[in-house]
């Protein structure tokens, strides 16, 4: 029997199926793909907490939704960081990650076209959740080789001890369940 974590995000009440890490940690699956209310809900109420930004960027995939849709509220232009390097990438700028969430390093890559962009711009980081701060620092580290300015970190949910963090943005809290 599937076993769920209830709580309400940006006033959307959700049931989050509780999923296992390893013997000794779950977390509560949260995934924004197919809920547009809650992505909807979610960049508003974000937006409503953001400093002024030029461009928002998000690692592919799980932040995609979230960034477009406050992309698309506060009308200004997201990059996505990608997961490898593309064909028609020139000159990419990569970092390398491990997440709670993926199994091994990952890579995020950014097109040379994109870090020209955020180059001396104020630039909004944006994704689903916040665990242990691996992905973010990827990101940042991104941002910074670009020339971008971080002006704010902005996330639906803040897990286990990011909650308590003084440099980010978060709309709830969610627990890490302990075996």
């Amino acid at each position: 029997m599937a076993e769920y974590y209830e709580m309400t995000i940006a006033g959307c009440k959700r049931k989050l199926p509780i999923c296992s890490v390893n013997e000794k940690l779950d977390i509560a699956g949260f995934i924004m793909f197919n809920d547009v209310e809650i992505t909807v809900a979610s960049a508003k109420a974000l937006l409503q907490k953001c400093p002024e930004f030029d461009y928002i960027i998000t690692a592919e995939c799980k932040g995609i939704p979230l960034a477009y849709e406050m992309a698309r509220q506060a009308e200004k232009p997201y990059i996505v960081a990608r997961k490898g390097e593309k064909l028609y990438m020139v000159e990419p700028i990569v970092v390398e990650v491990r997440s709670i969430t993926t199994t091994g390093v990952q890579r995020l890559v950014l097109d040379k076209t994109d870090a020209e962009l955020m180059n001396g711009k104020r630039i909004l980081i944006v994704d689903d959740v916040v665990s242990t701060g691996e992905s973010l620092i990827a990101i940042e580290t991104l941002v910074n080789k670009a020339g971008g300015n971080v002006v704010g970190k902005a996330f639906v949910l803040a897990e286990g001890d990011a909650k308590d963090r003084d440099d980010i943005i978060y709309l709830e809290p969610l627990p890490l369940f302990f075996k």
